[in-house]
Parts: C-alpha cells; sequence; structure tokens
C-alpha cells in the first residue's frame, strides 16, 4: 500500500522554503555590508553608530554589518581652481586674478575629524589669501612678481591647512588683469617707451655713421695728400732729369754751331789767293776737338775717317745716368705703383705722428742734380784745358 501523505505538510514545506530563502539572503546582505574593500589611491574612516573608529588601509577590510558607515579620502594630489577674484592694490589700481591650488591629503583622520569638507575648505581660504596678497602689493608687482605671489599664499595656506591634515604642494596664479583702463594706459606707456628707445637708437646709428663717416674721409684724404706728395716728388724728379738733359744738349749743340762756324771760316781761308796760313792755337783746337767730336780720334784709320756722329760720352751718360735709364723707370713704376695697404700704414703713422717715410724734398733732389750737372760741367772743362795743352806741344 502506498503511504498516505497528510493534506497539511504542504503548506508547511512553502513556508519553510521561504524562510530559507530570507535567511539565505540576510546572510548575503551581512556578509556584503561586513566586507569593505578599499582601493589603493585612498583610505576610509570607519564609524560605528556614529563613533569614530579607525583608518580602513587598502584591501579587503571586515566591518560591523548595519551599524557602521565610511567615509572615503582620495590619498592623491588633488588640483582645486580657485575662481576669480577682484582685488584693489595697494596704489588703488583694481585687478582680477585667479590662481590653482594644489593640495594631499597628510592626514585622513584629521580631515574628517577637523573641517567638514577640506576641498571647499581650502577654496575658500585661497580665495581670500589670494585678494589679500594683491591688496599688500603695488600694480606693478603684481604684473611681474608672480613667484613672489605663489609663495606668500602658499606660505598663509599652510598654518590652518596642516591643522586639517591637508598639505598644500604648490599655489601657481595663473592671471593677474588689471582693468580696462589701466590696461590701456600701460599699452600707451609702453608704446612710448618703445618710441624712446628706436629714437635713440636711431640717433645712435647716425651717429656711429657719421663717425664713420669722417674717419674715412680723414684716412682717405691722407692717403691722398700722401699720393699728390709721390707724385710731386717724382715730377721733380722728373723735370731734374729734363733740366739736365737740356742743359748739355744745348751745350753740345752750342759747341757743335762753333766748330761748323770756325770750319766756314778754314773753307774761306782756303778758298783765298795766299799760299801761306797762319792758325791760331785755338783754331787747331778747335779743328781737333772738331775731328774727335766727329770720329773719337784724330787718327786716320786705313786712310779713312768715320764722320758719324758719336752717341754722349761715358762721363756725359755717367752724369745722365743714360745706361741706368731702365732701372729708373723700373724704380719710377714702382713708386708710382705703390701698395694701397702701406699707403694706409703710412696715412696711420702720419695720423699717430710716427712719420717714418725718408722722402727727400723735390728742393733737396733739384739741388743734388745741379751740383751733379756743375761737376760734370768742371769735369768737360778740365778735359779741354788738357787738350789745348796736347795741341800747343804738338
Amino acid at each position: 500500500m502506498l503511504p498516505t501523505i497528510p493534506l497539511q505538510s504542504a503548506p508547511m514545506t512553502g513556508g519553510f522554503m521561504i524562510v530559507a530563502l530570507l535567511l539565505l539572503l540576510l546572510a548575503v546582505v551581512t556578509i556584503w555590508q561586513a566586507v569593505e574593500i578599499v582601493q589603493a589611491t585612498e583610505k576610509r574612516a570607519l564609524t560605528v553608530f556614529g563613533e569614530y573608529r579607525k583608518l580602513l588601509e587598502p584591501g579587503i577590510n571586515f566591518v560591523p554589518p548595519f551599524v557602521s558607515k565610511t567615509y572615503r579620502f582620495d590619498m592623491r594630489t588633488q588640483t582645486l581652481d580657485v575662481p576669480r577674484q577682484e582685488a584693489i592694490t595697494r596704489d588703488n589700481s583694481p585687478v582680477t586674478a585667479d590662481a590653482v591650488v594644489y593640495i594631499k591629503v597628510m592626514d585622513a583622520k584629521k580631515a574628517f575629524l577637523e573641517v567638514e569638507d577640506y576641498k571647499r575648505a581650502v577654496s575658500n581660504l585661497a580665495q581670500t589669501t589670494l585678494r589679500a596678497v594683491l591688496g599688500d602689493m603695488e600694480l606693478d608687482d603684481t604684473l611681474n612678481k608672480r613667484q613672489e605671489i605663489n609663495a606668500k599664499i602658499r606660505r598663509e595656506l599652510d598654518e590652518p591647512t596642516d591643522e586639517w591634515g591637508i598639505r598644500v604642494e604648490s599655489v601657481e596664479v595663473r592671471e593677474v588683469n588689471p582693468s580696462k583702463d589701466v590696461q590701456q594706459a600701460m599699452e600707451q606707456q609702453t608704446s612710448a617707451e618703445r618710441k624712446r628707445r628706436a629714437m635713440i637708437l636711431e640717433a645712435q646709428g647716425e651717429r656711429r655713421s657719421a663717425i664713420e663717416k669722417a674717419e674715412g674721409d680723414k684716412q682717405s684724404n691722407i692717403i691722398r695728400a700722401q699720393g699728390e706728395k709721390q707724385s710731386q716728388i717724382l715730377e721733380a724728379q722728373g723735370d731734374a732729369v729734363s733740366t739736365v738733359l737740356r742743359a748739355k744738349s744745348a751745350e753740345s749743340m752750342g759747341e757743335r754751331a762753333v766748330i761748323e762756324k770756325g770750319m766756314e771760316t778754314l773753307q774761306a781761308i782756303g778758298e783765298g789767293e795766299s799760299t801761306t796760313f797762319v792758325l791760331p792755337q785755338e783754331l787747331s783746337s778747335l779743328v781737333g776737338r772738331y775731328g774727335k767730336h766727329l770720329t773719337g780720334s784724330d787718327v786716320a784709320i786705313d786712310g779713312k775717317q768715320d764722320l758719324e756722329s758719336l752717341d754722349f760720352d761715358s762721363e756725359t751718360r755717367e752724369l745722365l745716368g743714360l745706361d741706368d735709364i731702365d732701372e729708373i723707370l723700373g724704380q719710377i713704376d714702382e713708386e708710382a705703383e705703390m701698395d694701397v695697404e702701406a699707403m694706409e700704414k703710412e696715412a696711420q703713422a702720419i695720423k699717430e705722428g710716427e712719420d717714418k717715410a725718408n722722402i727727400k724734398s723735390a728742393d733737396e733732389v733739384i739741388s743734388e742734380m745741379d751740383a751733379e750737372m756743375k761737376s760734370g760741367q768742371a769735369e768737360s772743362s778740365d778735359s779741354e784745358s788738357e787738350s789745348e795743352l796736347e795741341t800747343e806741344v804738338e
């Protein structure tokens, strides 16, 4: 026979299942409430029945379920934007500024127990500190001394934030803007300053250009004067040589004219009827000189005499320097083609009062040439006297 099941057991079994499910759900919820997982970048403050117990470290933590509560604190450096603030500087100039504050939670317990909302507290404190620091400075300092403003704000924030377990790592003022009227005045001032500097630079440039031009003109005048001086000396030397040549040529032409006149006289005497002639000693000397002038000797060679005119004698050539004419012309060319660099050095030496040039004046050169010419004439007269004495002896 099959066992009989009472009809009242079915409702009891359904209630047991419901209770079991409730107990299981309660167990799951209890475990969920008892386990607290903390991230590596944060810490959490634990309170039980509203009482602070401890800080939960990163990882899995077990807490009393249903009666505990945790508060999250990020342990990384955090950034707080300080809203734009308006301030009046010490010289009564309105400015606006904003900043960024970098903070870090060093003691989560103090941050939980000593201040309600540390981020808002630090932000409000930074705003008031920024206005106070800008109010103690002049306008130019607020625009130029940005690092000093940052350091002052940080020092002002350090003391109160230490009590909250917060460290202010850095403060950076992003912008400090004066009012529009002040900005226009500053732009005008900057423009005027730039114009002033431009005028100063232009004046300095013109002054430098004038100095360089004057210096260049001075050097050019010195070099030109040196060249003119050298040209005058060379011209005087050339005139002296030309004068000697003209004098020698005139002397030769005069002597030749006398000789020719004497020969015409001899011809006239020879055409006369007389067979006896008395010749003075001067005329015989003139005939000898004429023969020497034509042939260079009074002795006939092979019964013939060469009547072609001769060149200047050795004394005249030595006096005039005809054998060294190429060398003289070369020296004149070398002197005419003076090195520009050497002339500049000489000009510089003249300017500094150290003229080392050993150049003779034109008067000295002409005096020397005259002395040489007189010496040559004296030697020529001595040679004529000797020839006359020889004629007398004959």
